[in-house]
């Protein structure tokens, strides 16, 4: 990708558990099915070349670990930067942060919630999108799923970008 180029992923972290119902929403851990997308997700980065530069993640604990499933299936580690203003953040939130990621910074993975993160997607989806992402992202955007998107400019000036491909987990295992 050449240096005016910009790749942004949006990635939903993987389902969580539900087992202890007094584990309070910011500590709760991944599913079995969770653990499983996640890794789907982390080869499937890996596989089309899709690797970031930094990843922004939040902290609460599914995004993490969700986050360290998909990062070990990466041939290298990006810079990741955790971010507890994620944790719940709405579509305009989560842009405001993007925006002020370095220039030099060419690929950017975000690792989020919803509504806030399929919001965003929806958001950003601009007229040259392909038609069948745009189509999945319009249907679901469930746990674990991955938009991504290239634009040519700086993250200061995101607003719209075309969206190459919407995957979910189901549709990779």
């Amino acid at each position: 990708m050449s240096a005016s180029w910009k790749q942004l992923l949006l990635l939903r972290h993987a389902k969580s558990s539900w087992d202890d119902p007094d584990l309070d929403d910011f500590d709760r851990p991944l599913a079995e099915r969770g653990l499983k997308a996640a890794q789907l997700m982390g080869r499937a980065l890996a596989a089309r070349d899709w690797l970031p530069d930094l990843a922004l993640v939040s902290s609460a604990l599914r995004a993490r670990d969700s986050w360290r499933l998909v990062a070990v299936e990466l041939p290298a580690l990006p810079q990741v930067a955790f971010a507890r203003t994620l944790y719940n953040a709405s579509a305009a939130d989560i842009l405001s942060q993007i925006r002020q990621v370095d220039p030099s910074s060419g690929s950017l993975l975000v690792v989020g919630h919803n509504p806030g993160l399929e919001d965003l997607a929806k958001q950003l989806a601009g007229p040259r999108s392909e038609t069948k992402a745009r189509k999945r992202l319009e249907e679901k955007f469930p746990t674990g799923a991955l938009a991504r998107f290239v634009f040519e400019g700086d993250w200061s000036g995101l607003s719209s970008a075309r969206l190459t491909h919407c995957l979910r987990p189901k549709d990779l295992g």
